[in-house]
């Protein structure tokens, strides 16, 4: 069959020269109504259009993309994207299966330089700085210094990477996030390769990649599997998706920031019901939104469930690209190929959306989201209301207004009081507890200052995310707040742990130039990396004295940062409350340094007269913030700093690392092993086969997320990863964190679902423990999974409704496969997760709808059995379950296989996407 079924292929003159594109204007003109298609829609036309090959990409996919309908479809689509983008804790076990495809390969006797990246990665080194050193204007290189002493070897391994693989580049530590690098440096718009122009898309092994839609990319988060896949040439396969379109009108009022905005819309949209769909905005509203802002909405698309959050490509794009040093030459071609090729953002009046979601931007408040989901939208107005609500409803603790306490108001809301006279070491520390009513305060008395904690305090305020300081409006309006609260004499609680980790070196330029660092610094708001931080749970440890006190007394304490997830024990494990919220209002809390505050009526604080000093007296205006931008707003400055994005700082270019093509593996690494899932892979694929007696080895409820599965944040020695590292000689203070050693398997698997606050109803604690339920005795998930292992039962995973959602993380399904998991049971899927689940050859299966585990009385401790499997698998299949019970009657129903479709099925036949990829390759 011809590779131009559609007749499709033509030549578009640009001011770079000749290109072949693929024109959905011929398709038009055929009869396809593509001018009613939403323009997400269109890039997935052009994409299986540009890459039909009539095996992986057929013409009944591309007319299943052309023909798209607002209805839901049941239909499978290809997507290939243009290139890939990585974070390094997804990045390195990816890079680790890479290597370790190589090794088998070479085991097999084949030429290992033929497995390589057949489109560009680039992988930003973003996720490994912690916040250990803050509030001094050391904080940047001593962070940057314990940031090399922990990942030095996995720094060594992504090095080797770059020289050893093709279309393979790294962005080393220290030069900012990996979603503000793509959205001010990467992102094209438009791609010319090959004689070839089409749009530029990608997917990224982050959930929060959909942040490049605001610049006119398609791109979403997928999990590393999914995207190793992708890197070797294999499409990727999804649901045609429905489309929401998001209309937008007004205009924000004087007062509210985009972040006001994206929460708004968070909880919108989570109302509305958009998992698995994508969405788009239009209307008048969006007129009045820089890319920033428009970046800041689409960086949540998981928060709001969606693949995608698309703005079209308009004058703005093209504006925002010229302001971020983009070629004057590229910025041309992306407007003339996007107008000659339905891309343009026009004839919005002719688009069929799936449904429609409107909003007023002139009704958004200032707003912050909490304490543990990012669709808990709270309006500052009515904060203080809800949080006395949420301390009582959640923590059984009845809320004291502060001037009805046992202390002196000063002591917990006027900052630190003089202690007695003398000077001491910051070891003479004195704690006083008083309870009142089941409220807990501490009165910490340390050398000569002496204040209050109580629930409710924030004990890490944190200025960080590619969210938000990727948008100058609020990064300079907080650096304004701290400039007039400054002015009127306030200062940060010394309670508090400051930081300020912006996306990119571009940001602290022009706070420099507008000379506001001085002040958010003098609030000790110092930068302390160019890295996620906060957002991802890198907040390091609280200071010791306050760390001992929230503890010791079971403080309800709180954070407040300007990041994307508040899930339980991300953040901090010690801070049970957690709200997101703008920069500016991150600086105000910090000021104030407790939740429990109303910065409407109430002041922030006193000045050294003792004059209340309200949120409005330090609260800049609209004009203020745009004057200030219009100053130091630079492309200059995007050019200094990308021009020397690949360098690295001297640390980096002194890192030594290997230079042969294939890894050498050492025995002794805790840090990089080669991957066990591919070793004696055998080339013929088995029969899989019906799962019988098999236990379970977690019962847990709804809203199990990624960071309960996935090994993420810190562990003690006492937890069996621990136990594996000091036995390995690996002292505690040298553990790292469970992000940093993703590239060895036994350090990971015994971390799944070793979560501190994963609840699982198996077990009388929380935490990572279960039943082993043969002999009745407790004891921690990965001990137990070893037990059965011994015993050669099969394990299950019963779970509730929007089982895996949060970050995209393999980990969550490799640890899963490792652990001996073979299916999980759950009412509904978050899309990346149960993508990797069957990229690992775990089985996800879903109730039957308005089915549950409690609805069939199931209670984790039967054996079951799953028939239907081995007759031969087709999409969506229902399989019969058969539990068992002694002394009681057994339950059958059935449950949705969910591969939904062929290829999922091919991936679940071999053991997963990657032993398909190899056998593949192996059969060349």
């Amino acid at each position: 069959m011809s590779k131009d079924p559609f007749q499709s292929k033509k030549t578009l003159k640009t001011s770079k020269g000749d290109f072949h594109y693929w024109s959905l204007q011929a398709l038009q003109t055929a009869g396809y109504a593509i001018e009613q298609l939403p323009f997400s829609i269109r890039i997935l036309l052009e994409n299986a259009l540009r890459n039909f090959d009539d095996f992986g990409i057929t013409k009944e996919h591309v007319e299943t993309i052309a023909s798209w309908k607002p209805e839901p479809s049941d239909k499978d689509i290809p997507f290939k994207p243009a290139r890939v983008l990585m974070q390094d804790f997804t990045g390195v076990p990816a890079v680790v299966d890479i290597a370790s495809l190589r090794a088998e390969a070479v085991r097999k006797g084949k030429d290992p330089q033929k497995i390589n990246p057949l489109i560009p990665v680039d992988l930003v080194i973003d996720h490994s700085v912690q916040v250990d050193y803050f509030g001094t204007n050391y904080s940047y290189q001593k962070n940057v210094e314990v940031e090399y002493e922990r990942n030095g070897e996995r720094y060594q391994f992504l090095k080797w990477a770059q020289k050893a693989f093709d279309n393979f580049s790294v962005v080393p530590p220290g030069m900012g996030i990996c979603h503000q690098v793509n959205l001010e440096y990467l992102a094209q718009g438009v791609i010319a390769r090959d004689g070839q122009v089409f749009p530029d898309t990608l997917v990224g092994t982050d959930s929060h990649t959909p942040m490049v839609n605001g610049i006119g990319v398609v791109a979403w988060g997928v999990g590393g599997i999914e995207a190793e896949a992708a890197i070797l040439g294999q499409p990727i396969y999804f649901i045609l998706p429905e489309v929401v379109g998001l209309k937008l009108t007004g205009k924000l009022p004087l007062g509210t920031t985009a972040t006001d905005m994206v929460l708004t819309i968070t909880q919108l949209l989570r109302k509305h019901g958009v998992v698995g769909k994508f969405v788009e905005v239009f209307g008048p509203g969006l007129d009045t939104l820089t890319v920033p802002d428009r970046a800041t909405i689409s960086n949540m698309s998981p928060e709001f469930g969606c693949t995608v959050t698309y703005f079209p490509i308009d004058d703005r794009t093209l504006d925002y690209m010229a302001k971020t040093n983009r070629a004057k030459d590229q910025i041309q071609l992306v407007e003339e190929y996007c107008k000659s090729n339905m891309l343009w953002r026009e004839g919005e009046e002719k688009i069929q959306y799936s449904s429609v979601v409107e909003l007023d931007l002139s009704t958004v408040e200032p707003t912050v989201s909490g304490p543990k989901r990012p669709q808990d939208k709270i309006l500052v107005r009515e904060f203080k209301n809800k949080f006395s609500a949420l301390l009582e409803e959640v923590h059984g603790r009845t809320y004291i207004p502060i001037e009805q306490r046992d202390v002196g108001r000063w002591y917990g809301e006027g900052g630190s009081q003089p202690a007695a006279s003398g000077t001491g070491a910051m070891t003479d520390i004195e704690y006083e507890t008083k309870v009142k009513n089941g409220l807990k305060t501490v009165v910490v008395k340390m050398n000569n200052e002496k204040f209050a904690l109580h629930d409710g305090s924030i004990v890490i305020a944190a200025i960080t995310s590619c969210t938000n300081t990727s948008n100058p409006s609020v990064m300079l309006g907080a650096g304004l707040v701290a400039k007039k609260a400054r002015e009127r004499g306030l200062d940060v609680k010394p309670w508090v742990k400051t930081s300020l980790a912006p996306g990119s070196k571009v940001v602290t330029d022009y706070l420099e130039k507008a000379n506001l660092l001085d002040d958010l610094e003098a609030l000790r708001f110092h930068v302390v990396g160019y890295g996620c931080t906060s957002c991802i749970g890198n907040s390091g440890p609280l200071p010791k004295h306050i760390a001992k006190a929230v503890e010791e007394n079971d403080l309800v304490v709180s954070s407040v940062l300007s990041g994307n997830r508040n899930f339980e024990a991300r953040v901090h494990p010690q801070v049970k409350m957690n709200y997101l919220m703008s920069p500016m209002l991150v600086v105000a809390f910090a000021l104030a340094g407790r939740v429990d505050v109303d910065l409407i009526n109430e002041p922030l604080g006193y000045d050294p007269n003792l004059e209340p000093v309200y949120l409005k007296d330090v609260w800049p205006s609209n004009e203020e913030i745009f004057e200030v931008m219009s100053k130091v707003l630079s492309p200059a400055d995007f050019e200094k700093n990308y021009g020397e994005i690949f360098e690295g700082n001297e640390m980096w270019q002194q890192l030594e690392a290997p230079k042969d093509k294939i890894y050498q593996w050492s025995e002794d690494s805790t840090y990089i092993k080669e991957a066990p899932f591919f070793k004696g892979l055998s080339e013929e694929v088995k029969t899989p086969q019906d799962i019988i007696g098999a236990r379970v080895l977690l019962k847990l409820g709804d809203s199990i997320t990624t960071d309960h599965i996935s090994p993420a944040g810190s562990f003690s020695e006492m937890s069996p990863a621990g136990k594996y590292l000091i036995d390995r000689g690996v002292e505690k203070k040298d553990f790292n964190s469970y992000g940093s050693r993703r590239g060895n398997d036994e350090v990971m698997v015994r971390g799944t679902f070793a979560n501190v606050r994963i609840k699982n109803q198996l077990s009388s604690r929380e935490g990572g423990f279960t039943k082993h339920i043969p002999s009745g005795e407790e004891m921690s998930v990965f001990e137990a999974s070893q037990k059965y292992s011994k015993e050669k039962t099969p394990l299950i995973v019963l779970a509730g409704k929007e089982y895996g959602s949060g970050s995209s993380r393999d980990w969550a399904a490799k640890g899963t496969n490792l652990l001996g998991i073979k299916a999980v049971i759950a009412e509904s899927y978050e899309r990346i997760h149960r993508s990797n689940l069957v990229g690992m050859g775990v089985l996800p299966l879903q109730y039957i709808q308005g089915e549950n585990a409690a609805h069939l009385g199931l209670d984790g401790t039967e054996t079951f059995t799953f028939s239907g499997i081995q007759d031969g698998l087709s999409p969506l299949k229902k399989l019969k379950v058969l539990a068992e019970k002694e002394g009681k009657p057994s339950i059958t129903f059935e449950v949705v296989c969910r591969l939904d479709s062929a290829i999922e099925i091919a991936y679940y036949q071999n053991g997963g996407i990657l032993h398909y990829v190899l056998r593949d390759f192996l059969k060349k």
